[in-house]
């Protein structure tokens, strides 16, 4: 397949990855992942932006291996928690990466909230790079509130927390197919679209 329509999703994460693979393919996208490069080593994610995270990550394997890549870094931003867990979201309980922490450390942080005090923001920072080109980011956002106790059994890390007041569920409580439509990751990529062949072929 021709190159430029390859992309290189820069993610271990097989949930987010099967998100970004049904919303490309159907663009007619080769889509690889991380665990298509083993040999690839983890990128320290040390920026302070997710802006910065995500461009650390394309810029970075696009030049190791000279192919387009996209990566994203997204999170969790909670009003009354200033925008955090923020860019610390997989890691808001500790190093390791575990929903069930993660998730338990939230709601201790909003024990005392009422509902309507709990809004919070699902963001996605997208960043596309590639050989002898300007690198691009785009954002996404999808709003919702915290909720008291988990619902559901879909996706992972916070959805069975974030309720989505226009569809009544949390994002765990949606099919593959609702969530991808909505989610923070469509909304950035419905934004990539636009600007994505022409970003190709300069």
């Amino acid at each position: 397949m021709n190159q430029k329509n390859r992309i290189i999703i820069a993610t271990g994460n097989k949930g987010k990855a099967a998100e970004f693979k049904s919303i490309f393919e159907k663009y007619g996208f080769e889509i690889h992942t991380l665990h298509d490069y083993p040999e690839l080593g983890e990128i320290d994610e040390t920026g302070d932006t997710f802006a910065e995270n995500a461009l650390l990550k394309a810029e970075g394997i696009a030049k190791e291996l000279n192919t387009i890549v996209l990566a994203d870094d997204s999170g969790l931003k909670v009003d009354a928690l200033q925008g955090q867990p923020g860019v610390y979201s997989a890691r808001y309980a500790g190093e390791e990466k575990n929903d069930a922490k993660n998730n338990a450390k939230l709601l201790g942080e909003l024990s005392e909230l009422p509902f309507e005090e709990r809004t919070a923001h699902f963001h996605c920072t997208l960043a596309l790079a590639g050989p002898d080109r300007d690198s691009l980011t785009i954002e996404g956002e999808l709003d919702g509130y915290i909720l008291g106790v988990p619902r559901g059994h879909n996706g992972f890390g916070y959805d069975s927390l974030f309720y989505v007041p226009e569809k009544e569920k949390t994002l765990a409580e949606l099919t593959h197919e609702e969530k991808n439509a909505i989610s923070h990751r469509a909304v950035a990529v419905r934004k990539l679209e636009k600007v994505l062949e022409e970003w190709i072929q300069n």
